[in-house]
C-alpha cells in the first residue's frame, strides 16, 4: 500500500469520526431540547418537596426510579441516601462521572410561586422550615435530564457514565458523616474506577445562558470552629464579682477579624473568618458561666489555611486569658479547596464555548463559598463550573443570594446545564478514544 493510499485512508477515517461525533452531538442537543419541559417539571416537584441532608429519602426514591426506567444499574443507600446510576456505552472508553447534590437547607421560603416549599423538618434537634435555597433541586433535575439524553444514545457512547446523586452537600447533621467525603470513603469512584468528574452549580447572580469557570482554585476550603469560653457567673448588676464570657467573646470576635486584615497578604489571596452562632445565658440580668460560639474559616490556599488555624488558636487563648477566662477551641475541616485541574479545564473549554457560545463563557474570580465536590477532585481530575440562573428582567445586584428565603432561579437556564453536561461527557470520551 503506497503512501497516498495510506494518507487517504487516514483522512477518510478522520472525516468519518468527525461526522459521527457531530451527528451524535446534534442528536444530544435535540434530545435535550425535547425534554426541557420534563426537566422543569422534575425541578418543581423537588422544590416543593425538599429534604435535609442525610434525610433525602423520597428524593432518592424518585431519582432511583428514573434511572431504573432508563435501564441503568442503580445503587441506593450510598453515603446514607445517595443514588448512583451506571450507564454502559456501546463502545469501550473511559469512565466519566457526573455529579449533582440533592439536599435542601433549613430556610423558610418567602418566594411567591405555585410550587413554593411548605415542608418542615428537624435540624440538629430544632424544628425548621425546609427550602431548596441553593439550587440543588435544579441540579437534580438537570442531571436526571442528562441521564435520559445519554441513555438514549448509549450504543454510541465510547465509555461508561457514572451518575452520582449526592446527599448532604451542605453538611451532615451533628454527629453524622455524610456528603462527598463519605461517598468517596464508600468507594463511589471505584467499581468501575472513575477517570474524570464534572459538576455544575446554578448561580442566581449569573445571567441565564452564561457559563463561568476558573482553572485551579475556584471555591474556598471550608473549616468550622467551635469556641467554648468559661467564666464566672454573677449578677448583671455586679459584673466585677464575676468573669464575663460575653464581653470576652465580643473581644475575641473583633480579634479574629484582625487575622485577615493584619496577618494575611490580601494582595495575593483572600480569606474569611465569620462567627455565625452564639449561645449563652438564660436571663437579661444574669452574666452566665459559659458561652459557646460557632463559625467558619474560608481559605483558598493550604498554607494560608494552616496559618489562620494557628492564629485563631493564639488569638482566642490570649484574649480569654487576659480576661481571666478559659477558652477551648476545636477547628474541623469541612471541605477542601475546589480545585479545577488546569489541563482538564483547558481541554474542555472548547466544549463549554461550543455549547454556550464563546462570548457567554467567562473566566470568573475565585469565590469564598465552599463545595464538597472538592473531595472528588482530591482523588481524580475534575471540572466544576457555574451556569446562569438570574431572574430575567432583574438587575443582578437586586437578585436574592443563595441560602436566603427569597432565593429564586430562572428555569430557562436548565437547558444549558443539560446540554453542557452531556456534551462534556461525549467530548471527553472522544478525546480519550484518540489516544
Amino acid at each position: 500500500m503506497n503512501n497516498n493510499i495510506i494518507r487517504s485512508f487516514v483522512l477518510l477515517s478522520f472525516c468519518t469520526t468527525v461526522a459521527q461525533t457531530t451527528a451524535l452531538k446534534t442528536k444530544i442537543n435535540s434530545k435535550s431540547e425535547a425534554i426541557e419541559a420534563k426537566v422543569i417539571e422534575w425541578r418543581r416537584d423537588f422544590h416543593e418537596n425538599p429534604e435535609l441532608g442525610n434525610r433525602e429519602f423520597k428524593t432518592a426514591e424518585k431519582i432511583a426510579q428514573h434511572l431504573r426506567s432508563l435501564g441503568m444499574e442503580v445503587q441506593t443507600g450510598v453515603a446514607k441516601t445517595g443514588v448512583v446510576g451506571i450507564l454502559k456505552g456501546g463502545k469501550p472508553g473511559p469512565v466519566v462521572a457526573l455529579r449533582a447534590d440533592i439536599d435542601a437547607l433549613p430556610v423558610k421560603e418567602r418566594v411567591d410561586i405555585p410550587f413554593a416549599s411548605k415542608q418542615e423538618g428537624e435540624y440538629n434537634g430544632q424544628k425548621v422550615s425546609i427550602m431548596h435555597a441553593c439550587g440543588h433541586d435544579t441540579h437534580i433535575a438537570m442531571l436526571m435530564g442528562t441521564a435520559e439524553v445519554l441513555a438514549s444514545v448509549r450504543k454510541e457512547l465510547k465509555g461508561i457514565v457514572k451518575f452520582i446523586f449526592q446527599p448532604a452537600e451542605e453538611g451532615a447533621p451533628d454527629g453524622e458523616e455524610g456528603g462527598a467525603e463519605l461517598m468517596v470513603k464508600e468507594g463511589v469512584l471505584n467499581n468501575p474506577k472513575v477517570d474524570v468528574i464534572f459538576g455544575l452549580h446554578i448561580n442566581a447572580q449569573t445571567e441565564v445562558g452564561t457559563i463561568k469557570y476558573r482553572p485551579e482554585g475556584t471555591m474556598a476550603a471550608s473549616d468550622w470552629f467551635k469556641i467554648k469560653i468559661s467564666g464566672k457567673q454573677t449578677h448583671g448588676a455586679y459584673p466585677w464579682l464575676g468573669i464575663d464570657p460575653i464581653v470576652t467573646a465580643s473581644q475575641i470576635i473583633l480579634g479574629l477579624q484582625t487575622i485577615v486584615s493584619r496577618n494575611l497578604n490580601i494582595a495575593e489571596t483572600g480569606a474569611v473568618i465569620s462567627v455565625g452562632k452564639i449561645d449563652a445565658g438564660v436571663r437579661s440580668n444574669v452574666i452566665p458561666e459559659e458561652l459557646t460560639m460557632n463559625g467558619t474559616i474560608r481559605t483558598l490556599d493550604t498554607k494560608v489555611q494552616d496559618m489562620i488555624h494557628k492564629r485563631v488558636k493564639e488569638v482566642v487563648s490570649s484574649i480569654a486569658e487576659s480576661a481571666g477566662a478559659k477558652a477551648e477551641i476545636v477547628i474541623t475541616k469541612q471541605t477542601l479547596v475546589t480545585y479545577n485541574d488546569p489541563n482538564l479545564t483547558q481541554k474542555m473549554l472548547p466544549t463549554l464555548q461550543a455549547v454556550a457560545g464563546k462570548n457567554k463563557v467567562l473566566l470568573t474570580p475565585a469565590v469564598m463559598g465552599a463545595e464538597d465536590f472538592s473531595f472528588y477532585q482530591d482523588k481524580i481530575p475534575g471540572l466544576y463550573f457555574f451556569i446562569g440562573g438570574a431572574p430575567k428582567g432583574k438587575a443582578i445586584a437586586e437578585t436574592a443570594p443563595h441560602h436566603t428565603p427569597d432565593f429564586y432561579i430562572d428555569e430557562s437556564g436548565f437547558l444549558l446545564g443539560v446540554k453542557t453536561m452531556a456534551n462534556l461527557t461525549v467530548d471527553y470520551m472522544e478525546m480519550q478514544s484518540k489516544k
